[in-house]
């Protein structure tokens, strides 16, 4: 399934953000709380390098498929280099969030009666299946369209295969063959509108068995995100974690928003 993916790019920001502090004293004192090792040579540019390899290497991982602990236990498996390299790169990645905020807002309120729609014939949350759009649209910005720039309306990236009878729109995807990623043409569906594409939606997940295991999950954003998985929606190996944390966030996005206005009655009762 096509992705709209802007991870990579965040990654070489942050890497060369933290190269480009790595000689300053805070680096230094930074290094400093990890084990006692044996002293680099004088010119540690090379010892440094590899250092930063392996660090960036545990990182990605740990961001990518997540760890099997929660909470400060699950960041006790990183080292302290891997710590400092992951608060330094969850900095860049808030900032490019709180940016896309308002976007992300509106994007969730324009498909909020048709994800409900699909919630309820699916069995899920609407939640689920709002965070599922937005991973295969990049939050909406990101939209498969037509040869001529005309929006397909397509948000979850159906592939127009099988019995499909309606538009179709030819668009570049990744998929992953043998742990490789592969940049292909695919035949994508097409819908005259958004209400459509979520009647089709929710019409694939229940007629294909393969997804039977993601039906009726609620409010479990894990158990929807792997039961699609496994399903085959997606060829990415890391795209249950993927779904999951986005469903995760708007979620917590729910919650607070409710808090808020629930404060905000009390106080004006209070008044």
């Amino acid at each position: 399934m096509r992705q709209a993916d802007l991870y990579s790019a965040t990654m070489r920001s942050a890497s060369s953000n933290l190269q480009a502090t790595a000689s300053t004293p805070p680096a230094r004192a930074i290094a400093s709380t990890a084990p006692a090792a044996p002293s680099a040579p004088a010119a540690g540019n090379n010892s440094f390098a590899s250092l930063f390899g392996e660090v960036r290497t545990d990182v990605n991982d740990f961001i990518q498929h997540g760890s099997s602990e929660t909470g400060s236990a699950a960041l006790s498996t990183l080292s302290a280099e891997g710590q400092v390299y992951r608060e330094r790169l969850q900095t860049t990645l808030s900032a490019d969030n709180t940016a896309g905020d308002e976007s992300q807002q509106q994007f969730l309120a324009s498909i909020a009666p048709w994800a409900q729609q699909a919630g309820e014939r699916l069995g899920v949350s609407a939640d689920l299946v709002a965070a599922h759009a937005a991973l295969e649209s990049g939050w909406g910005r990101h939209p498969l369209r037509q040869a001529d720039g005309g929006d397909t309306n397509n948000l979850f990236a159906l592939k127009a295969a099988g019995n499909w009878r309606g538009g179709i729109a030819q668009s570049l995807t990744t998929e992953y063959e043998g742990g490789n990623a592969l940049k292909k043409t695919e035949a994508f569906r097409s819908y005259p509108d958004q209400a459509s594409a979520f009647k089709d939606y929710a019409q694939l997940l229940l007629n294909n068995p393969r997804y039977r295991s993601a039906l009726n999950t609620g409010s479990d954003a894990h158990a929807f995100a792997q039961g699609l998985a496994r399903g085959g929606y997606a060829t990415d190996p890391a795209y249950a974690g993927k779904l999951a944390r986005i469903a995760d966030q708007i979620q917590a996005g729910r919650v607070a928003t409710q808090h808020d206005a629930t404060v905000a009655k009390t106080n004006q009762s209070g008044d």
